[in-house]
């Protein structure tokens, strides 16, 4: 067995082999970029060794780098997570040359695997069933339409050479293939840098199942039964579960057993997923798609149900032992699923989000596994995938593992980044869901309702604002009067009032009271009585009869509010009570999302009217202008070109020219 293995990754995958190689009593290696110096994984290895700047091809793509830091630690072996190198042939033969052991197949079956069109020739050959098509390499433009015409529409284009959604095009009509032929050549070509293109017809109401083997060198493989992948978006698998609730035990058998003669017609070994498309109408009828030579995202829900530990088996094959277990002992037990949680806003189209991490809070329920790569104070920046976490439960039954997992979503919040996971409960809600009536297009076809953006509630800014005075009071043997934040004042009690933005909606809110017996108003609303504590760190808040608590982390003028699977960003200015309704109209204009200052068009002093540009911010390689609220007259600009700036920072002081 090794002593020593570098894993040539980051983020929750890295951290994932970590922990099953301190299991197995394994020194483990990270290796980490100028953006990760600080990251979870670093942290948690035994060794870290810096690679270089952010950029991916200078630190986790670099071969040589990744390389020498194995040998100079005295690593004999790597683990190359998924992503980066981890199906790289150029890498594995490097590994080799310098002395180290792949964790990972042999470098003919990640060649073989790695082209499509090679991959579908091979196990055709093996007699594995393949999508209708023409496969054949160095097609042309002509070659794939005369294809398409013996096919028949709906068709697929797809690359060669890569995976992940990108360059492929479905083809409904032939007015529209050789536009699409275009298109997915130029972005195969700057994704690949190869734009060969094979063809095949388009199954109806596709299912994406997978199928889970291992394999030993000394000729033994199995399999671990499927996972169902079919809620996807744009290619992209967003929740994954096994075992699939559309096979039965003899089509389970018959595609587990196509999946070891795929694995042995290129002589696997170690972990690999053979991927099909099935059609939801003919669930007997399934077509390999193509081979991924690694461990996949999802492989969590395969341990839940089986019992193993996948990166465990890696390993042991990559030093050379033979598998400790026959098909027939292998036992799926219970049912198990997965969200991926990802630093993206759904409501914006699924821009990219980022920002630092203020707080994180998961369930801790023993049906319940977390795969994160992510500590408080992490930054979650636009270098690398956003994927952030993987939230996994295991049922008894279908049912239960569902239930479990919006519950678990429920709990889980990364303060200070907005994430998908209200979506992801949105989507475990869909009746076609909870049903197991899947396909692949289904999330594109709800994608308006399951990203409707909702309305900041009343009792979040209520929260917010009794957070606020709950800060505010005095503590100590000894309290003066004067300092208790009542609003007291001769003649009458007066309220603390906050005005407050978060999302699209800005509102002003009056407390009077205590914070065991407080009042509060939101937005004129007739006053609602409330109380508020801190118990086990959270915020506990009785609004109008109502117990709500609250995972916080404030950042600036900024609190963070996460409950229920939602999340806000709350930003407070304090006023006097009293001021001019004018004076709310103007004020403080924050950023709307973390980024950077790419333009100040405006200095102090100057008048705008409503509507001018004030400053570009961009975020995510997105620009976003930033307009005046009212007229008035710039009375403050705290940043400048090239700043870097936080969600809810200020970025300019209108003030109202009545004022």
């Amino acid at each position: 067995m090794f002593s020593s293995v570098l894993i040539a990754n980051r983020g929750e995958i890295a951290v994932r082999v970590i922990t099953t190689l301190r299991r197995m009593g394994i020194r483990s290696v990270a290796v980490y970029s100028d953006a990760d110096a600080g990251a979870r994984h670093v942290r948690e290895a035994d060794v870290a060794v810096r690679l270089g700047p952010a950029a991916a091809r200078e630190s986790y793509l670099a071969i040589d780098k990744v390389v020498a830091a194995a040998v100079q630690t005295g690593a004999e072996a790597v683990h190359p997570g998924y992503g980066f190198l981890a199906e790289n042939v150029e890498f594995a033969r490097a590994c080799a040359e310098a002395g180290l052991v792949f964790i990972g197949p042999p470098v003919g079956a990640i060649d073989a695997m790695g082209d499509k069109i090679r991959a579908k020739l091979t196990v055709s050959a093996a007699g594995v069933p393949v999508v209708p098509g023409r496969t054949e390499p160095g097609m042309s433009d002509d070659d794939l339409v005369a294809a398409a015409g013996e096919i028949g529409y709906p068709v697929l284009l797809k690359p060669s050479a890569g995976g992940g959604g990108k360059g492929m095009r479905l083809v409904e009509e032939s007015e529209g293939l050789r536009a699409a032929i275009e298109s997915a050549r130029r972005e195969a070509r700057g994704s690949f840098g190869d734009d060969t293109l094979l063809i095949e017809r388009f199954v109806l109401r596709p299912r994406h199942i997978e199928i889970q083997v291992l394999a030993d060198s000394h000729g033994h493989a199995v399999h671990l039964g499927e996972r169902e992948c079919s809620l996807q978006r744009r290619h992209q698998k967003i929740i994954e579960e096994a075992p699939s609730p559309l096979l039965d035990p003899a089509t389970r058998a018959r595609m587990g057993a196509a999946a070891v003669e795929a694995a042995k017609a290129v002589d696997y070994s170690g972990a690999g997923t053979v991927e099909f498309i099935v059609s939801a109408d003919r669930p007997d009828e399934f077509f390999f798609m193509e081979m991924n030579t690694r461990l996949q995202v999802e492989h969590p829900v395969t341990e839940q149900v089986t019992g193993l530990d996948l990166v465990e088996q890696q390993v042991r094959v990559a030093a050379g032992h033979p598998l400790d277990l026959t098909q027939e002992e292998v036992a799926l037990t219970g049912h198990a699923i997965e969200a991926r949680v990802y630093a993206e806003d759904p409501t914006t189209g699924f821009l990219p989000t980022g920002g630092r991490v203020l707080g994180l809070r998961h369930s801790t329920a023993d049906w319940a596994r977390l795969d994160s790569g992510l500590l408080p104070g992490s930054v979650v920046g636009s270098d690398y995938d956003p994927m952030l976490a993987k939230v996994i439960t295991w049922g008894r039954d279908r049912a239960e593992a569902i239930d479990r997992l919006s519950a678990a979503l429920g709990e889980t919040a990364v303060l200070g980044v907005r994430t998908n996971v209200t979506f992801l409960r949105a989507l475990l809600a869909d009746a076609d869901v909870r049903a197991g009536r899947l396909d692949t297009q289904l999330v594109e076809r709800r994608l308006a309702e399951l990203t409707k953006a909702e309305d900041v509630p009343d009792e979040v800014f209520a929260a917010a604002a009794l957070d606020e005075l709950l800060a505010l009071q005095p503590s100590g043997a000894v309290v003066d009067p004067w300092d208790v934040p009542n609003g007291w004042r001769v003649g009458r009690r007066a309220a603390v009032v906050l005005r407050m933005t978060s999302g699209e909606r800005e509102v002003t809110v009056r407390v009077t009271g205590t914070p065991g017996a407080a009042r509060v108003s939101v937005d004129g609303h007739e006053p609602v009585p409330a109380a508020v504590s801190r118990v086990d760190g959270e915020l506990v808040v009785n609004h109008g009869g109502r117990n709500l608590r609250y995972a916080t982390a404030r950042d600036g003028d900024t609190l963070w509010l996460a409950a229920d699977g939602r999340c806000w960003a709350v930003a407070e200015h304090s006023v006097l009570e009293g001021a001019s309704a004018a004076a709310g109209a103007g004020g403080p204009i924050t950023s709307p999302m973390p980024g950077t200052v790419l333009v100040v068009k405006v200095s102090v002093g100057e008048h705008v009217a409503a509507g001018t540009p004030l400053l570009v911010v961009e975020a995510m390689k997105m620009e976003h202008t930033i307009t005046a609220r009212v007229d008035g007259v710039v009375s403050e600009l705290p940043v400048h070109a090239g700043q870097q700036v936080a969600l809810n920072q200020t970025l300019a002081v209108v003030t109202p020219s009545e004022d």
